[in-house]
């Protein structure tokens, strides 16, 4: 089972790096890892560190989560929404970009939350008496 993560890892970089079109070159040199050890990596022959996952993630601007999954490191999360884990996977965006969505979009959620305690615990009203 270990074999097929370490495998699955390596295909997974490599797909994510051809999504981004980027060489193994630039990868290696972007991310601060040698060329021969992606490229061993990329084919199943090297299991990768979380910290040289990292850097592989900062290279492909994503999430570096996303690749301690893949690798096994991590359980798959429950807490990240669609919307969250579509974001931090979209090649298109910059790292600042996803961050400033994800950040508005945490602020939707807050607001939501706070309205759905509100209308839980209703506040009285300031200014208004009751008619009786």
């Amino acid at each position: 089972m270990a074999g097929s993560k370490v495998g699955s890892i390596g295909e997974y970089i490599r797909e994510q790096r051809t999504r981004a079109k980027i060489s193994l070159r630039q990868l290696a040199e972007v991310s601060g890892i040698s060329n021969p050890y992606l490229s061993q990596i990329e084919r199943g022959l090297r299991k990768p560190s979380a910290e040289i996952l990292a850097q592989i993630a900062k290279g492909l601007r994503i999430s570096a989560e996303v690749l301690y999954v893949q690798a096994g490191i991590l359980e798959e999360r429950e807490s990240d929404t669609d919307v969250q884990a579509a974001i931090r996977a979209d090649l298109l965006l910059t790292e600042r970009q996803k961050q400033v969505l994800l950040d508005i979009y945490e602020s939707f959620l807050k607001e939501h939350r706070e309205n759905e305690a509100d209308d839980a615990n209703p506040a009285p009203s300031p200014g208004k008496e009751e008619v009786q």
